[in-house]
């Protein structure tokens, strides 16, 4: 009878749609992993999470098969088995499954029971539900293999306990929300724990892919609640958990345990490693972002140094006749702490060459805010003729507060290929901003001291796009602001609901217009990390013609 298992757990990234590399992957992991009995890897591992609608496409769905076969085939050496989630194709339907493979062959296949079809999922629209999954016997252990979302519902695991299983292996790509570590851990697992009474394994993957990004911050739980290995966020790593039976129950022995993050060098740490892996996996060279000499651009400059390091972050300042001297010395004095390049191209000719172009059509009418999107334009050519001349993806440098109320140009300060303060409000910005000039995130690659000077932080915000303009002229205070916003869009609470919180009506009604209308402009901006519950893009999907109102 057996009465120890060496179960390795592999927390690591993949990359969606390349079959053969993360497969490759999987078998280097598993070469290091030579004294484990099995080694397991995170949901849909071998395909890539998540794989959108790749996986209606029979030619991907045949090759992950094949690769599959490949994988299974490796176990033939004596080495471990592998516990691999994959997609299959069966009944004319594709399912999410995780396949054990032992001894050379597929030694069986359990698929995914519970489909989250809300937020960032559609997994209904892609897979179908699996029936309760039964228990998997291996050398004499009956593993239950809830698949991420399988174990938010206890009557899951609670089946799995009554058809005889002993310990509970989860594997996850679950992406990175503020404060779901915790939510995972405490709420989750270890009520599914505490239900069963079985020890659980919550493997979960590292690395971005679009707008999601994966933290890793796998654990495992013990039977008594105690934990017994609590992985690091952000970083691939292997563990060998070391499982030994006593009085007829199965528990990990204790190993190392890394504290998660706290707020707010969780979120850093998101937008360094979702833009890294974007700007990486998608071949670009570098990155090139307009640096006003405000907070915006300066937060994003440095999250752009510490993902891809100085040598490719390419800043360009772009003043006008309204640009302060504030402005230029701050973008210089920020370019300088970062070590980057820095290029100055004023945008005076090009504003005076629309003036008299559009002259004629304009005779008659009073300048307003239609010269001041002209300028931000222009601001966008610019940049994107560096980008398509050299290469270097353009980084757009909006927050949430902005892009919510549409406080953002269409086809200028939004023109670009990825955002990493799209779902960061503007308060978060300065949280951001603050944390980044006193510490050095675990991932970065820039420098150890300030990233910023310091007025860049306290001075008011401003567009400069007109005389002495300060974002307060057209915005509440971004401290009213943002929460009014965080109700409106996390919350999906009424007009009345947030006054009775203590908010003005009129001008929570006015947040509410500008929220809805400039739906049309988010429609038409550029990927984004995710931080919260409800980002704009996979999590909030509005239409962008829409005529309801709260009030």
């Amino acid at each position: 009878m057996t009465t120890a298992l060496t179960i390795a757990i592999a927390q690591t990234t993949q990359s969606v749609g390349d079959l053969s590399a993360n497969a490759d992957a999987m078998l280097a992991w598993r070469d290091q992993a030579r004294e484990a009995d099995l080694i397991v890897f995170p949901e849909l591992q071998l395909i890539g999470y998540p794989p959108e609608d790749l996986v209606l496409k029979p030619a991907f769905v045949e090759r992950a098969g094949d690769e599959l076969l490949r994988l299974a085939r490796a176990t033939s050496d004596g080495g471990p088995a592998m516990l691999v989630g994959t997609v299959i194709a069966a009944q004319g339907v594709l399912f999410n499954v995780l396949a054990l493979l032992d001894g050379g062959e597929i030694v069986a296949i359990r698929q995914k029971r519970e489909l989250p079809n809300y937020g960032t999922f559609d997994e209904k629209r892609l897979f179908a539900p699996g029936p309760l999954p039964a228990p998997v016997e291996f050398r004499g252990v009956k593993l239950g293999l809830p698949i991420c979302e399988d174990i938010w519902f206890p009557f899951v695991t609670a089946h799995l306990a009554a058809e005889g299983a002993q310990i509970l292996i989860s594997p996850n790509g679950s992406p990175y929300e503020i404060g779901k570590d915790d939510k995972r851990l405490r709420s989750v697992a270890a009520a599914r724990v505490q239900e069963t009474g079985l020890p659980i394994i919550y493997l979960n993957r590292v690395g971005g892919q679009d707008e999601l990004v994966f933290d890793g911050a796998s654990f495992v739980l013990n039977g008594d609640m105690s934990v017994a290995h609590q992985l690091p966020e952000w970083s691939e790593q292997l563990v060998l958990t070391r499982w030994e039976k006593v009085d007829g129950r199965w528990q990990c022995q204790p190993g190392a345990q890394t504290r998660g993050d706290p707020y707010p060098a969780d979120v850093y740490n998101a937008m360094v490693l979702g833009l890294r892996d974007y700007v990486n996996r998608n071949r670009f060279p570098g990155v090139v972002l307009g640096l006003s000499g405000g907070i915006d651009s300066a937060l994003s400059a440095a999250v752009a140094v510490d993902a891809l390091g100085a040598e490719r972050v390419w800043c360009v300042m772009m003043p006008s006749r309204f640009t302060g001297t504030e402005s230029l010395e701050d973008a210089a004095a920020c370019a300088r702490m970062l070590g980057v390049r820095l290029d100055s191209i004023g945008i005076e000719p090009a504003v005076e060459a629309f003036d008299a172009m559009l002259g004629d059509v304009f005779a008659g009418r009073a300048r307003d805010l239609t010269e001041e999107n002209i300028q931000s334009r222009i601001r966008g050519v610019t940049l994107m003729g560096i980008s398509n001349k050299f290469g270097h993806m353009v980084l757009t440098t909006g927050n949430k507060s902005e892009m919510s109320v549409g406080y953002a140009t269409i086809y200028g300060d939004m023109a670009g290929g990825y955002s990493v303060l799209k779902d960061a409000y503007k308060t978060t910005v300065f949280d951001l901003s603050r944390w980044r000039n006193e510490n050095v995130p675990v991932l970065g690659l820039g420098p150890s001291g300030p990233v910023m000077p310091e007025r860049v932080i306290t001075k008011p915000p401003t567009a400069e796009l007109r005389e002495n303009q300060k974002d307060e002229d057209s915005l509440p205070p971004y401290e009213v602001l943002d929460p009014i916003l965080y109700g409106l869009v996390e919350e999906e609470l009424s007009v009345e609901q947030l006054v009775a919180r203590g908010f003005d009506h009129e001008t929570v009604a006015r947040i509410e217009r500008l929220l809805y209308v400039a739906e049309y402009k988010r429609r038409q901006a550029p990927p984004g990390v995710k931080l919260g519950v409800r980002n704009f893009g996979r999590d909030r999907r509005y239409p962008i013609t829409n005529a309801f109102r709260t009030t």
